[in-house]
C-alpha cells in the first residue's frame, strides 16, 4: 500500500456497487483517510457502529421507538414497569432529506460490521438500490492491510 493514498479507486468502488466491505488493519487509523477523501469528492459522511443498531431496518429508514434504561423511574399506570418508550428519526432518511445542495449524497461507513448477521449485511448491500443516493462502507473484518470488496461479494464468502 503507498504510503499517501489518494483513495480514487475505492471512491470509484463505492460509487459503483454502493455497498463495501472493508477489512481494516486493526491498530485503526486508514479508515479516517479514506473518509477523508469521500468527503472531499462531494459525499457527506456518516459513522455508526452496529452495536446496538437493533432492527436495522427500522434504525436506518424508519421512526423507531427506544426504551432507555429505567434506572428505578417507573411508568405510570397499570402497564409493565419498564419506563417510557421515546421515538426517534430514522437516521438515513433525515441526513438524505437534510443533504447540502451540491452533496453527491450520504456515505454511511458502520464500524463493527462482523456482528451483524447475514441478513443484516444482505439489507445493506440492498439499502443503495432502495435509496440511490445512500452509500455505505461496512468494516467486516480485519486485515494487516486496509482492503475492500463488495459487500454482496463479502456475504457469499
Amino acid at each position: 500500500m503507498a504510503l499517501i493514498t489518494t483513495g480514487g479507486q475505492l471512491i470509484k468502488d463505492v460509487e459503483k456497487h454502493g455497498a463495501i466491505a472493508a477489512y481494516v488493519p486493526l491498530e485503526g487509523g486508514f479508515e479516517g483517510r479514506y473518509r477523508r477523501r469521500i468527503r472531499a469528492a462531494g459525499y457527506t459522511s456518516v459513522s455508526i457502529t452496529a452495536r446496538g443498531l437493533g432492527d436495522v431496518a427500522a434504525y436506518l429508514t424508519g421512526v423507531h421507538g427506544v426504551r432507555p434504561a429505567h434506572l428505578g423511574k417507573k411508568s405510570t399506570g397499570a402497564g409493565a414497569a419498564v419506563g417510557y418508550r421515546y421515538f426517534a428519526p430514522p437516521i438515513v432518511t433525515t441526513y438524505v432529506d437534510n443533504l447540502p445542495p451540491k452533496s453527491k449524497g450520504l456515505l454511511l461507513w458502520i464500524i463493527e460490521g462482523h456482528i451483524l448477521s447475514s441478513q443484516e449485511l444482505e439489507y445493506l448491500a440492498n439499502l443503495p438500490k432502495l435509496e440511490p443516493r445512500v452509500k455505505l462502507v461496512v468494516e467486516v473484518g480485519g486485515e494487516r492491510y486496509f482492503r475492500w470488496t463488495p459487500l454482496t461479494d463479502a456475504i457469499a464468502a
